[in-house]
């Protein structure tokens, strides 16, 4: 009888389409397992969320823990910042675009927003990063979905909204795009764009299948994003945002934080074997400490 697997995910359509992916490529690299999806509200999904990192993660995590799943899968920027010690990072797939973008009010004639446009977006860090690019925009709060993001925009409430391409890739609305961000000005969220599948470390013939496919180079950069984020005690409630790139002989990571209203940014880079992206991560939050990006980080919560 072949093994049944069951794997948690949130029921919103972006999470299941994330769990799809992640399903196909386990069915193909582990056919002697049956792997079963077996959606979860979160307190996020639920509306009672208190803008902390679990929020869209806890319910699943908790059925994980208890023996319920066998597997979760995870949007993994939305991991906690510190991974509970009871699991592992079993796989990475490839990471989609990790770039944000603007989709605009199809009634506008351009992507160039004129002053004063109103931009959707509940992220402190877009907050911030729209201000500082453009300190004449209006940014508006709204939440939601993908799909409700976008029909805000398209009914009119905003004139634009910041999402992640990724996000508008795996829906299969990349043609909502309307504007690509530059890392310059928007470096993403940690670990933005990648899917996180986890298991029960204790559980060591299942990770070691999952294992099968794990994208390594994905799997460094996430390591290292997060990392960073760590050493700052990041969470989604902190202007900050990351990228790692790299390759088979180095790995490089740039990382940021900005004050609440987009003036103040310290930003820096560290490079080094991609066999250490912990290290890299965290050398480079703590550089960022040093420079003052805990008390900035202070100031854009008072």
């Amino acid at each position: 009888m072949t093994a049944v697997v069951r794997v948690g995910t949130r029921r919103s359509p972006l999470a299941r389409a994330q769990t799809d992916e992640v399903l196909r490529l386990l069915r193909r690299a582990v056919p002697s397992r049956r792997f079963l999806p077996r959606p979860l509200d979160t307190s996020g999904d639920a509306g009672s969320a208190s803008a902390g990192s679990t929020d869209f993660t806890d319910a699943i995590d908790r059925a994980l823990a208890a023996g319920e799943l066998d597997l979760a899968v995870h949007s993994a920027k939305d991991l906690p910042a510190t991974l509970d010690p009871r699991f592992v990072l079993a796989a990475c797939p490839p990471r989609e675009d990790p770039r944000d973008c603007l989709v605009v009010r199809p009634t506008l004639p351009s992507a160039r927003l004129p002053s004063r446009a109103r931009v959707g977006s509940s992220s402190l860090r877009r907050r911030a990063q729209l201000l500082r690019w453009r300190p004449d925009l209006s940014v508006v709060a709204i939440r939601g979905n993908v799909d409700t993001r976008l029909s805000l925009v398209h009914a009119g409430a905003v004139d634009a909204a910041i999402l992640a391409v990724a996000g508008l890739s795996r829906l299969e609305r990349r043609a909502e795009v309307r504007r690509l961000l530059s890392y310059r000005d928007f470096l993403p969220a940690p670990a933005q764009g990648a899917i996180a599948v986890i298991a029960r470390g204790e559980d060591s013939a299942l990770v070691e299948a999952v294992g099968r496919i794990d994208h390594i180079p994905t799997h460094r950069c996430v390591e290292a994003e997060r990392a960073f984020s760590a050493a700052l005690g990041g969470d989604c409630d902190m202007p900050l945002g990351a990228l790692a790139t790299g390759g088979r002989r180095s790995l490089s990571i740039t990382g940021e934080v900005l004050s609440a209203d987009g003036t103040r940014r310290i930003r820096g880079r560290r490079s080094g074997p991609p066999t250490r992206p912990t290290e890299l991560g965290r050398d480079l939050g703590r550089a960022l400490r040093r420079r003052g990006a805990l008390a900035l980080v202070a100031t854009s919560r008072t």
